[in-house]
């Protein structure tokens, strides 16, 4: 193995930590929004927030998880540059077991966030059925 197999994982991990980011970012928008918003004891907001909550801890995990990966690449490259093979691949091994776990975090939190807008569209369905 050279320098040049973990430098193709590279690129890769730092776009799959910038779309973290942004599930992050929106994340936070949806709960400063329902923090803000005059209903906040509404039926549908306290149905949604032990997902929110789970869905912080998965963001939080997946993003440590993906900023690991992320390092380990980085040792790895670091590790073959001063001609420690077995070491490096070892590191750029378990980069790749780390990023698999932050990728299945992030398809949990993803299965989360569409139950919530399931939830969302079932309660405009009921509103709808209700009005005159």
């Amino acid at each position: 193995m050279n320098l040049t197999t973990p430098a193709l994982l590279f690129p890769a991990i730092s776009l799959l930590l910038l779309a973290y980011t942004n599930r992050f970012l929106t994340l936070a928008q949806v709960i400063r929004q329902l923090n803000a918003s005059v209903d906040r004891g509404a039926a549908l907001v306290q149905c949604q927030l032990p997902g929110l909550k789970r869905r912080i801890a998965l963001t939080q995990y997946m993003q440590g998880f993906g900023v690991l990966s992320f390092l380990l690449c980085a040792l790895s490259m670091l590790a073959l540059f001063l001609e420690a093979e077995s070491i490096g691949k070892w590191m750029f091994g378990t980069s790749i077991v780390t990023l698999a776990v932050s990728l299945v975090l992030s398809l949990i939190e993803v299965l989360l966030s569409t139950e919530a807008l399931a939830l969302v569209v079932r309660d405009l369905e009921r509103a709808k059925r209700e009005a005159p």
